[in-house]
Parts: structure tokens; C-alpha cells; sequence
């Protein structure tokens, strides 16, 4: 006897399907906004789901995860500024600097908790909003067009809209198997441990704070390629990109759909932007209804999305 799909796989699978017609919905219906919907929404889902790895399994409550956003974007931006084009060259540059950078200001981050290390990571990521707004040459505050997406050698042509959505959509894919494969593991449960009771964890023999750096690295490179991928989705970067309120846009989506849960922050970001263009449709002051409904959510929505649909499972 077959065992019925909870509501929670049956949303979940529901949705990854959506996602994998979405060009072929939006081609039929001639609705091609709703595909710039669905990639915007995958693009902030894998960064969502790079913050769950280290706030939801890690518990570390970053408020400048959206920097590597911007870094990774610029990572793009920049060498097609120069006339280099080369995904191959582009996408390990994101990746690497944004690892870089959550390296060394992880390395400092993570000597403190709490309160204290929120604003040790806004005060980075506004360090490095400032940089860029400083430096002409890339635009400053105005931001960088950037005129062609990345290629790579003829293997897949992004400027096709459907190549690139499928490309993302598979990023998105692997991202989750990532997390998964790394929550599932020996480094994984140091991590999760570390974030119950972190003395109890070095006392057993673990140097949780190298646990925690390498997790907080791996989660920047992540959110960097997310990064690259919105630059060459929106074909515009500023470093509006890394503000602060981005950031807390990132927190709100994995507290959203359930923080700690696999497919949760995916389910955040697409109720967050779901509710952003339905509410924003219907009034100009939409972010009055906006805010008190995801504080509502926060404290009353115990486990987010994802706990809400477990709860249902039947």
C-alpha cells in the first residue's frame, strides 16, 4: 500500500514543477513578466538558502548577507565593463571573492554573538556599500549596465531568456543538494550542535569556531553566485544591491518560510515577492499592509511556511 504525499511534499514538488514549465506557461499565455518574476525569485531563493545554511542550521543572524550579492554582481559587471565576458572567468571570480570576503570578515564576525555580531556583519557589508558607491569609475551610486551576459564558449547561450532561467533553476536545484548534503554530514552536525550549546560542543573535542568559518564561507561563495546570476538577469548592478534592507529581506524570507527547514527559505522568497507585487498592485502604500503582516508572521507563524505545512501533514 502506497503512502499519500504529505501537503508539504505535495507543495513542494507542486512548485519545483511550476518552476520547470514556467517558460513554456508564461510562452503560451504571452506573459513573459511572470518569467522575470520566477527568475528574480530564484535568484534571491539561492541566496535565501545560502543565509538559512548559517542563520537556520548555524544560527547566526547575518545582517549584511546581501553584500555578497553585490560582490558577486560585480564580479560580472566589472570584467564586462573591461570586455571580459567569460562566464568560466566571471562565475569562479564571484564565487571566489565572495569567499574571500566572508573570510576575513567572518574571521573576525565570528569572535562575537548575539547583538554584537548582527552589527559586525551590517557594519562590513556597509563598509563595502560605501566603496562601491565610492568609486566612479564603476558608475558609483548610479550603478553599471552591464550589455552583455556572461557566455561559456558556446556550451549555453544566456542570452537566450529560457537558457538562462533553466540555468538558474538548476543552481537553485544543486544549491539545495548542497545544503542538504552538507546539513546530513559530520561538519553539519558540529554546526547544528555548535548552535544549541556551543561550549558543550568544544568540551566534546570540536573547534566550533573553524566549523563555523568554513559554513559562513561556503554560504558566501553560494550568495555570491546568486549574485552573478541577478547581475546578468537584471543587466543593471549598483550597490544598492548590498544595502543594508537588502539584507533584511534575506532574514525576513528564511524566517518566512521556516528557518532551519530545507525548502523553507524558497518558499519565503516566493510568498515575499508574491506578496510584494499583489499588494503593490493594489496600492501605493502597499509596505503599510506589507510590514505588519510579516511581523505577525514572525511572531506568531512558528516555523514559518514550512512549519505551517508539517503541522498539516496528514
Amino acid at each position: 500500500m502506497t503512502t499519500p504525499l504529505s501537503l508539504r511534499s505535495a507543495v513542494t514538488l507542486g512548485g519545483l514543477a511550476v518552476l520547470a514549465i514556467m517558460p513554456l506557461l508564461t510562452e503560451a499565455f504571452d506573459q513573459p513578466y511572470y518569467l522575470d518574476i520566477a527568475m528574480r525569485l530564484m535568484c534571491l531563493a539561492i541566496a535565501a538558502v545560502s543565509l538559512n545554511l548559517i542563520l537556520g542550521f548555524g544560527g547566526m543572524v547575518s545582517f549584511g548577507h546581501a553584500a555578497f550579492i553585490g560582490i558577486g554582481a560585480y564580479a560580472v559587471g566589472i570584467p564586462a565593463y573591461y570586455g571580459e565576458y567569460s562566464g568560466f572567468i566571471q562565475i569562479p571570480l564571484a564565487m571566489g571573492a565572495s569567499a574571500l570576503f566572508a573570510l576575513i570578515t567572518g574571521a573576525i564576525c565570528l569572535r562575537t554573538r548575539g547583538v554584537y555580531f548582527i552589527m559586525i556583519t551590517l557594519a562590513f557589508a556597509q563598509m563595502a556599500f560605501f566603496a562601491l558607491v565610492s568609486i566612479e569609475e564603476y558608475g558609483g551610486d548610479d550603478g553599471l549596465i552591464i550589455d552583455t551576459r556572461s557566455e561559456f564558449a558556446g556550451l549555453i547561450d544566456i542570452e537566450q531568456t529560457a537558457s538562462l532561467y533553466y540555468l538558474i533553476l538548476a543552481v537553485l536545484i544543486g544549491s539545495l543538494y548542497l545544503v542538504r548534503r552538507i546539513v546530513a554530514s559530520r561538519f553539519g552536525r558540529v554546526i547544528r550542535s555548535a548552535k544549541i550549546n556551543d561550549e558543550r560542543t568544544q568540551a566534546i573535542g570540536f573547534d566550533s569556531y573553524r566549523y563555523r568559518l568554513s559554513a559562513y564561507v561556503i554560504s558566501g561563495a553560494l550568495c555570491g553566485l546568486a549574485g552573478a546570476l541577478l547581475g546578468n538577469f537584471t543587466g543593471f548592478i549598483s550597490p544598492g544591491m548590498m544595502d543594508w534592507t537588502r539584507s533584511g529581506e534575506l532574514i525576513f524570507m528564511v524566517v518566512l518560510g521556516g528557518a532551519g527547514s530545507l525548502f523553507g527559505p524558497v518558499l519565503g522568497a516566493a510568498a515575499f515577492l508574491i506578496l510584494e507585487e499583489v499588494l503593490s498592485s493594489l496600492t501605493l502604500h502597499w509596505q503599510i499592509i506589507f510590514g505588519p503582516l510579516l511581523v505577525l508572521t514572525v511572531l506568531y507563524g512558528r516555523g514559518g511556511l514550512d512549519g505551517f505545512l508539517r503541522g498539516r501533514n496528514g
